[in-house]
This record gives structure tokens, sequence and C-alpha cells, in this order.
């Protein structure tokens, strides 16, 4: 079955139907139309997966999905178009240029916690750039899974653009055949298996994985909004995102300030029982709520820490002075438990920070823009925002991604676009001026070597004393006088090889 899939998908893109600019966005027009007319499919299959609010999916997923088609939309001509190259004195006359080639069959192994939006915007990269892309979706997001094998041959290449469903075994299997490029989100444990896996091929890969994302809060900045946007990053999708914060840095004199204001804010977002709330989730599945809940042995919250295994329902939870190296302390938490540690100052912050592996995300909350910019430059995160959480998932201008354990590569618009495009060097010139080339040509003696450092002086000091233009008929740059450039007029200049053209 998974050998079929990817042998077609390499068929149907060696006939080069991606190739056209045209074909992509037919592609891409058509799943903008899935996203809008399954919206309330999409948002009960996630609903039934995690017990997410309906109004959460648009907000969560759906809507960034869109904003990345419509941008690889509006985009996708200059992102595909050949992409002039700085020259140098040896091919001050030629043509070149970088050219954006798609690189074949992509494998997209997508996530249980965000599983269209993991999924999906990938998948927008993928066509934009020309690939055929296999599409995995976790087998833990089970309705989802099923909803997408069902939704996208309807809109479309069916041959192209596959969807492979099941768990581990067919997973392992997928990852046994031959891809252009793959890329994972999920876990680091796993994402060590298919950068292993890839090996075998040579394969490259872009691993979106995750990691302990802190969360610095000065003593001076207003704590209250610090905490109500802390809260809400850290508990939508009951705590299961790769870039919410994992664990709060504080001093110890505003710790209990710290613990009111998320109290507070909890009240006022799930009211006094949040099993009973609409908009709080529940953790994906049995094994995983044991985990978290065996990341909370030995400690006493000091907010929440109610659950209820039949529901796979685990209450908001904040636990304070949590020491350094506790168990919570290693291991992603990816639920509902925000640890409090406490540091002496933003220097030990950034001590503790860096002693530990480089993580996804990185948040600061402190209004001292001298502080804050230390704070950025002397730590290394995939990502760094400061006073919010999460909000720079959302700009496509930047890239998105890890660094160490915490991933490799990025994506999100244009850098999605690259990260699955073959960037192909290209110069080309013309069989004229041949007299030039003798001094490269064998047999070498002294004085044809002379000749040539000769040369090269001579043309760099015209490079250096004569101005050069950039023609706007041809678009090439040429060096006035002495490389066929006639026409100075205000720094425009008309070149001879194209007037010659024109007559």
């Amino acid at each position: 079955m998974e050998r079929q899939a990817v042998q077609r998908a390499r068929e149907a893109f060696l006939s080069g139907r991606t190739r056209p600019v045209e074909f992509r966005l037919q592609q891409l027009h058509a799943l903008q139309r899935m996203i809008t007319e399954k919206e309330t499919e999409i948002s009960t299959a996630v609903k039934q997966d995690i017990n997410r609010s309906q109004y959460d999916t648009p907000l969560l997923e759906l809507i960034g999905i869109e904003n990345e088609i419509k941008l690889a939309i509006e985009k996708l001509g200059e992102w595909a178009a050949p992409r002039p190259a700085e020259k140098n004195i040896l091919t001050i006359s030629d043509e070149v240029y970088i050219q954006p080639q798609p690189l074949g069959v992509v494998l997209i192994i997508g996530a249980w916690n965000y599983p269209w939006a993991l999924t999906l915007n990938p998948l927008v990269g993928a066509i934009a750039a020309g690939n055929a892309a296999v599409v995995k979706p976790s087998e833990l997001s089970e309705y989802s899974a099923l909803l997408l094998r069902a939704l996208l041959p309807r809109y479309l290449d069916k041959d192209l653009y596959p969807v492979v469903i099941g768990g581990v075994s067919e997973t392992q299997d997928l990852l046994r055949l031959t891809f252009d490029h793959i890329f994972f989100t999920g876990s680091s444990s796993v994402g060590k298996l298919v950068m292993e896996a890839a090996a075998r091929h040579l394969t490259p890969v872009t691993l979106e994985l995750g990691g302990k994302s802190p969360c610095y809060i000065d003593k001076n900045c207003d704590v209250r909004i610090a905490c109500r946007r802390i809260t809400w990053g850290k508990f939508v999708n009951c705590g299961q995102t790769c870039i919410a914060p994992d664990y709060i840095l504080c001093e110890p004199c505003i710790q209990g300030r710290v613990v009111e204001c998320i109290r507070q804010t909890l009240l006022e977002f799930y009211g006094a029982d949040p099993k009973c709330s609409p908009d709080y989730g529940r953790i994906i599945n049995q094994r995983h709520f044991n985990r978290v809940m065996s990341l909370m042995e030995g400690y006493t919250p000091v907010l929440g820490g109610q659950s209820d295994a039949s529901q796979c329902y685990i209450a908001p939870t904040v636990l304070k002075d949590v020491p350094p190296h506790s168990r919570l302390m290693q291991d992603e938490i990816f639920g509902p438990l925000l640890p409090i540690v406490t540091v002496s100052d933003m220097d030990d912050a950034i001590h503790f920070i860096n002693e530990r592996e480089k993580p996804l995300a990185l948040y600061i909350f402190c209004t001292d823009k001298k502080a804050t910019k230390r704070m950025i430059e002397e730590t290394t995160s995939g990502g760094v925002m400061v006073n919010d959480v999460m909000i720079h998932y959302t700009l496509s201008s930047l890239p998105f991604g890890g660094v160490g354990q915490s991933g490799m590569g990025r994506y999100h618009g244009k850098h999605t676009f690259d990260q699955l495009s073959h960037h192909r060097a290209c110069l080309v010139r013309s069989l004229g001026m041949e007299r030039v080339n003798l001094a490269r040509y064998p047999p070498q003696d002294r004085r044809r070597a002379r000749r040539a450092r000769m040369a090269l002086k001579w043309i760099r000091a015209i490079l250096l004393f004569e101005s050069y233009y950039l023609c706007n008929l041809c678009s090439n740059v040429h060096v006035t006088q002495y490389f066929c450039c006639i026409g100075e007029d205000k720094g425009i200049t008309v070149c001879n090889n194209q007037m010659a053209a024109e007559s």
C-alpha cells in the first residue's frame, strides 16, 4: 500500500505535471476551498480527538492554514522566478542566477496535537515548490486522519498527494522507501529515528521537534498581564503545544504574586471547575495521561492537580519551588503542568537556560529594553518572543524551527518554499571573446601566467575606477565605456547588445 502510493506519486512527478506554476496555483486554490467548505467537519473531528472547542480550531489552525495558502498564491510567481546572483570579474558579461526547482517526492509526517496545521502547512510549501507529497497524518488523532484521507483526494490530484494512514508499522514502512525530503513534526526521540532512517538514503530532513521552552518574568514588569498571556499559552489545547511555555523562571520575591495572578486568570478563563468548561481540552490518550500524571509524583500543586483518568482530564496545574534537577525539569511536559523555578536575577536565569538543551522558543517578559536585548544576545533558541507567547508562530515572514535538540530546518511562507526547493546555480555565457579564455588553457608557462595576472588586475582596476550600471532594457550589469554600454544619462545605461537585438 505505502510503496504503491509512493510509486504513483513519483511517476506523477516525473511526468512534469507539477512544473507549471499554473498547476501549482490550481492545487493551492483547491486546498483553500477544502478548508473553507469543510471547516465544520474539521472542527468536529478535532473535538472528537482532543475535546477542543469548536471555536478554537479555526482560531488555532484553520485561519493560519488559509493565510499560508493566500500568501503562497500571491507570491508564487515571485518565489519561483530566477533569482539574480552577484557576479565577479570573470563572469561580468555572463548571465548568472539561481533557479528554484522542485526536489521531487516529499514525505510529510504530521503531529496529533494540531493535526491540520502541522500537516497542511508543510503541504502548502510542497505544492508551491512543485513537489509531489505523501501525507502521513498522526494515528493518534484518529478522526482527523480519517477525515483528511477522505477529503484530500476530492480536492487535490490523487496521484501527486496521497494520504497514508496507519500506526508505527506503516510509518516505518514509509521510512524504508526513498524520498527527496522528509518533513517531520513530533518528539525529539522519534525525530532521531526519522533522521536515522533518512540517513540510509541520504535524504535531507526538516525536523520540527520540541523541548522545554523557558519563560522568564522580570520582577519589574506588569506581572498581571504577563501571567494572563502565559496562562493562555500554557493551557490552550490542554498544554499540548510544542511552543507552549514549559516552565517559569522568576525571582523568589514575585513567585507568590505569579501564582495568585495565574489563579485569577484560570478562574476567568475556565471557571471554578475547568472540567466543565467547553474551552478546556483533554489529553490525547491514556498513555499520555499516565505520562503527565507521573511527572507530578512527589509534588503538591499550589493550583489544580485534579484528574479523571476516564476522561483523560488533568486540571490546569501550577507547582512552585520546583528543584532545577527534578524529573519534571528534564522531560518536555507537553501537558497542563506549569512548574515555577526561582532564580536570583537575570544572570542566573541566563545561566540556567544556557546549561540546558537549546529550546524551541524562549519567552521574556521584561520592559527594560537593554536587559531584554542582553538576554536575547546571550541565549540561543529556535525563536524568541518578548512580552507574549506563541504569537511569533503566526507570522509567515519569520522562519519557524528549532536548533540543536529542538529541531533543524525552518518553514512558514517563503521559508517553506525554500526549504522544499533545490536552489540550482546557473551560469550562462556566450562562445565569443575566446581570446580572453586563452590564458587558462594549457600548456602553461610563466609568461602566460604573468599575462593572466596582469589582465585580472587591469579588469579589477576598471571596475573600481569606472561606473557600472544595470541596463534598463536587458537587465544585465555593464561597465561604462569598457563593456559595450552607451547612452549614459542620469545613471541609466542602455547596452549595445540590446540595441543590436532590437535593430
